[in-house]
């Protein structure tokens, strides 16, 4: 049976693009050994047997894997270790003291109740859809520090898991061994909640993510399938799974299912969207899904489906929200430099990202502008 570390240590290996003869090889390297075979990872991913590494190879693991040890040592997620590598992995030394100060503090008073944690994952929801990626990071590792002291029964737990998938969100896909250390604390998180919606969103927002981003197309193949695998119903968790796992075949080149999930996608939309004025990272209104599917067709060459797509997106997307509007023009970008004029391409994609002020600017976004310009 698969354990939470033997998850953990498959999706960094993954992300990372190794093979389990590599990982193998690294860590015979890095302990000065010639005793770990591909079997032996094929069995700590797998946990067959009950097969956990010890010690001596988390560390060189930890090591391989490019994730801080505790990383691993608390994948199984004990309730007092969930979230504790925020300091030490996301946030410069000189803000650790700051972030203690204000753990400690709010411990003191009693921390918030779990009606004022949902008010604050409404607010986070809200605001990342016009905040930049650092202003996130650095309210949510303060809160996070507090939360991880509270994070206790089923209902704090899915609070934990949706806030964590934010927090995952602030870190560039590029950066494999963070989003995906995150992103599956997140996952690990909301099967705690034992609430099947949580379960399915966490893995679907995180297959989106990362396939809208064009990164770590395994990762995002793998969380859609567990997403897909935990529940059949209509939900936005599981139109998030099939978005991600449609642009992940798009960037891989197989055309027949991207737009078969594509349209899949759009058919569970139409049973789960959310309402239009709905501004919040945890909702899919009409206007979003319309730019999920003008990136995907973009980067099929489906120019006049695309622009369909893009057309619709511009007549409901709130005009307070700038940063999407330029998601838009940087997809136009993307056909113009496929289509062959690479220079007019790159040109416009920049154009339109200098218009946004740059503490709009998300990380996806910049990621965006580099595949523009590598077409």
């Amino acid at each position: 049976m698969t354990t939470a570390v033997g998850s953990l240590i498959e999706e960094l290996r993954r992300g990372l693009g190794m093979s389990q003869d590599q990982l193998a090889a690294k860590l015979n390297e890095l302990g000065n050994r010639t005793t770990v075979t591909r079997q032996l990872i094929s069995r700590w991913e797998n946990g067959y047997q009950g097969r956990k590494p010890g010690p001596l190879w988390l560390r060189h693991l930890a090591t391989a894997l490019q994730v801080p040890l505790h990383a691993l040592e608390s994948a199984d997620v004990n309730r007092r270790s969930f979230l504790t590598n925020v300091a030490a992995t996301a946030i410069a030394p000189a803000t650790a003291s700051d972030l203690l100060s204000h753990g400690f503090a709010t411990a003191l008073r009693g921390g918030p109740s779990l009606d004022d944690w949902q008010e604050r994952l409404y607010i986070y929801g809200r605001d990342y859809m016009s905040s930049g990626a650092e202003e996130i990071q650095r309210r949510l590792a303060a809160d996070m520090v507090v939360l991880q002291r509270q994070a206790e029964g089923p209902r704090m737990w899915e609070v934990a898991a949706r806030l964590a998938t934010l927090f995952a969100k602030t870190f560039p896909g590029t950066d494999a061994a963070r989003t995906t250390g995150w992103y599956g604390m997140a996952a690990t998180a909301a099967d705690r909640s034992d609430d099947q919606a949580a379960r399915v969103w966490v893995r679907g927002r995180a297959a989106i993510a990362l396939g809208y981003e064009g990164a770590s197309l395994a990762v995002a193949e793998r969380f859609a399938d567990q997403a897909l695998a935990v529940d059949s119903r209509p939900s936005l968790g599981r139109l998030n799974a099939l978005m991600g796992k449609a642009h992940a075949a798009a960037i891989r080149g197989d055309r027949r299912a991207a737009l078969q999930l594509n349209d899949e996608g759009w058919r569970v939309f139409e049973r789960v969207a959310s309402p239009a004025d709905e501004q919040s990272d945890y909702a899919v209104p009409e206007w979003r899904m319309n730019v999920f599917s003008s990136l995907l067709l973009a980067r099929l060459g489906e120019e006049k489906r695309a622009e369909h797509a893009q057309e619709q997106a511009r007549l409901l997307l709130p005009p307070s929200l700038p940063r999407f509007a330029t998601h838009l023009e940087l997809h136009r970008g993307l056909m113009l430099a496929q289509a062959g004029d690479r220079v007019g391409g790159v040109a416009y994609a920049r154009a339109a990202l200098s218009q946004l002020p740059s503490n709009k600017r998300s990380l996806t976004l910049r990621l965006l502008m580099a595949e523009v310009e590598a077409a």
